[in-house]
């Protein structure tokens, strides 16, 4: 096409971004810094090609902080970056060069970005040895990814964000493309959108309610230049954890490698998961950017304006380092807030998303000077923005910092439960005196979230995510081994709280991973009957593992992908993993509105949960024991109170010897039935509805070391 046909008029301040009209694209950016903006069109994705630069008058093209113009006859699929220039003064934190071709933060989708070079988008002399004092002039324009004019039409077919309430929810942490990369995966669109949509059926059958998908916003996997030692093959950046565009889909996730195809192919991922009754919610990165410290990149915000979007040190040249990454956003100056919420609304409104999961959500509490504050603007805007409001907000409430928050974020704000995981960790794992802080876990943490009209929902309980330790190698190793990351091992936490019970790694003897497979069953039955919504990591399900690597953020290869084989390695925990989710949606008294009472005023009932030690007496809990049993009323355990649910005897013993428990008498007229016993083969170990054992008249129960049973009276 001939750019030089298309007539560039004044345009308008709002929306930002690029906007698709029946007549052009209008085009409008934040600058309040620059002394000159320029609009950069391209004739199409291709390097090298011809492009026609339009420079924005102040006058005309400008309305307060906002440059914008409009290009008549412009169509969906036009590519096109800025120019910004302006001060170059580092230590005054202004960072503008024109040399630099800038991305447009509102983008909906780009050009090929995993082809992208970023050590070619760096704003100053490499060779000089004032380093970003220096100012590169060398154009990097024909080499950088291009900014995709979306059209925003797709048939949803009447769909719409399922929300869920979130204590009915069960969510599956995942990766889009370690999730079907692996040659067992099936799958025809391997390690793509398309990919994860062939997998619906699994999902059904396990049970799940939502998948959160590690970032999706578009990243550079290639910013890594570490290498794998044991292979000689470069790293890659395979969390994406290191986001280049806050609107945009990941492109390479695309099967259809069409400019702006992963738009409607992301759509067509989410709507199919509607269909099957499964929500999306989004692992989002506003905390900082990919273009990292003073020694980084400049391909967007720094170029535009960096002591608006970032977070400078009292000598501007430099960054706060909240996020451990370079830099951190500045995500309560106004400018940047407006950012967020709008791009929020974007992935509601158009991209049909059913909630987020803020990393370092600390980091949107902290004031300009960085400085955390109470009633932050940020955290209460994200929680109050109308079109915002039924979906899901989980924060991951703590950074790089040294800030932490969990039981702190306000309101309708959830939280991942660190100390879920460590407290779920050391009981199973034997420690001693573990079993008073499990027990306020099973609870829902009041010990964090009875406050200010918090919720034992607001509590999302977790014994693995993607960072750290899968479920089978908690079970495995006592040591991590991330030599392949190419840091001699130096990375990844050494707090893992885990045991390998003899052997350090898979496999071994068979009396070992008979215990391994024994103590993953308790932590799948310890996290799907604690109040609080539960989150499994993807694959722990049938014994995931990555080798003992416990940082495998850059480890794009059969170390992250999903060994699909392994489901028919261990179709027994795969069973009892389901069997366990679906028993939780079974019983409401799982999933209360409301925390334990722990007293009904009565000396004539128990109260809706009791505790007791194995002779049956009230619990000792000044005795440390290993084990311990609690009883649960399920009458009036929804509010309001649509049925009631069965009585539950529960009994935990993390001890290596067996021991045998005095059961609390069934409600009159009743019997316990046997749900769970751990220790059990498959498929006795699980058993919903009429294929449970009736113990009729009984008062005893033998638990075996290191299980769990579950008993429910009818």
């Amino acid at each position: 096409m001939n750019l030089d046909n298309f007539i560039a008029g004044e345009g308008k301040p709002l929306p930002l971004g690029a906007s698709l009209t029946s007549d052009g694209v209008n085009f409008s950016i934040f600058s309040r810094h620059a002394t000159t903006v320029t609009l950069v069109l391209f004739e199409s994705a291709e390097a090298g090609a011809g492009r026609r630069e339009i420079a924005l008058n102040r006058k005309k093209n400008r309305t307060g902080d906002i440059w914008h113009c409009f290009i008549s006859g412009l169509a969906a699929g036009a590519c096109y970056l800025y120019r910004a220039d302006g001060p170059f003064q580092p230590e005054n934190g202004l960072r503008f060069n024109p040399a630099r071709a800038l991305i447009d933060p509102y983008s909906k989708a780009f050009s090929s970005i995993s082809d992208w070079k970023f050590g070619e988008a760096v704003a100053y002399d490499p060779l000089d040895p004032q380093k970003d004092l220096s100012k590169n002039t060398k154009d990097n324009i024909d080499t950088s990814p291009r900014c995709v004019v979306i059209d925003n039409s797709f048939d949803w077919q009447n769909d719409r964000p399922l929300n869920y309430p979130l204590r009915h929810s069960v969510i599956y942490e995942t990766h889009v493309r370690g999730l079907t990369m692996h040659k067992s995966s099936g799958v025809e669109h391997p390690g793509t959108y398309l990919g994860l949509v062939e997998k619906i059926p699994y999902f059904k059958e396990l049970g799940i309610t939502g998948v959160e998908l590690l970032p999706i916003h578009e990243f550079n996997e290639n910013e890594l230049y570490a290498i794998n030692p044991s292979t000689g093959e470069r790293l890659k950046n395979y969390w994406g954890y290191s986001t280049v565009g806050f609107f945009a889909p990941k492109g390479s996730y695309s099967f259809d490698r069409n400019t702006g195809a992963q738009v409607s192919e992301f759509k067509t991922m989410v709507r199919e998961l509607h269909k099957a009754g499964i929500e999306v919610i989004l692992d989002v990165v506003f905390n900082h950017t990919a273009e990292g410290n003073e020694l980084g990149p400049t391909f967007s915000f720094r170029g535009l304006d960096n002591p608006i979007y970032y977070m400078l040190n009292d000598n501007k040249r430099y960054y706060q380092n909240y996020s451990g990454c370079g830099n951190t956003m500045n995500c309560n100056h106004p400018v940047v807030r407006d950012m967020i919420i709008d791009c929020l609304s974007y992935w509601v409104t158009e991209m049909h998303v059913d909630g987020f999961r803020f990393d370092l959500g600390s980091i949107l509490g902290r004031n300009q000077r960085g400085r955390l504050i109470e009633n932050a603007p940020m955290i209460e805007r994200i929680a109050e923005t109308p079109v915002l409001r039924n979906t899901k907000i989980i924060a991951e409430a703590w950074d790089a910092g040294g800030a932490y928050q969990v039981g702190s974020f306000p309101g309708r704000w959830a939280e991942w439960n660190d100390k879920f995981r460590d407290s779920v960790r050391k009981y199973w794992r034997g420690d001693q005196g573990a079993m008073g802080d499990v027990a306020t876990r099973l609870c829902g943490s009041s010990d964090l979230n009875l406050r200010d009209g918090r919720k034992p929902f607001h509590s999302i309980n977790f014994f693995a995510c993607h960072d750290g330790f899968t479920l089978k190698d908690l079970v495995s190793y006592n040591y991590k081994h991330n030599y392949e990351n190419g840091e001699d091992n130096r990375d990844g936490t050494d707090n893992n709280i885990s045991y390998n019970y003899g052997y350090e790694g898979s496999p071994a003897d068979p009396s070992i991973e008979a215990v391994r497979q024994r103590q993953m069953k308790n932590f799948i039955a310890t996290l799907m009957i604690s109040q609080g919504p539960p989150m499994l990591l993807g694959g722990d399900e049938f014994a995931r593992t990555q080798n003992g690597c416990n940082n495998a953020y850059c480890q794009d290869n059969e170390i992250s992908w999903y060994d699909w084989s392994l489901q028919e390695q261990n179709p027994g925990l795969f069973r009892f993993a389901k069997k366990m989710i679906a028993f939780r949606l079974r019983h409401l008294a799982f999933r209360r509105p409301e925390f334990y009472t722990g007293s009904d005023g009565s000396h004539n009932t128990l109260p809706d949960i009791a505790w007791f030690g194995e002779d049956g007496n009230d619990l000792n809990w000044e005795k440390k024991a290993p084990c311990f049993a609690f009883y649960i009323d399920g009458t009036e355990a929804d509010i309001p109170a649509d049925r009631d649910d069965n009585d539950f005897f529960i009994m935990f013993n993390s001890g290596v010897e067996d021991r045998k428990f005095t059961l609390r008498p069934p409600p009159a007229g009743k019997t316990w039935r046997r749900a769970v016993d751990t220790a059990l083969p498959s498929p006795k170990d699980i058993q919903i509805g009429e294929h449970q054992e009736a113990l009729p008249g009984a008062k005893y129960y033998t638990v075996h070391g290191r299980s769990v049973v579950i008993l429910l009276s009818k």
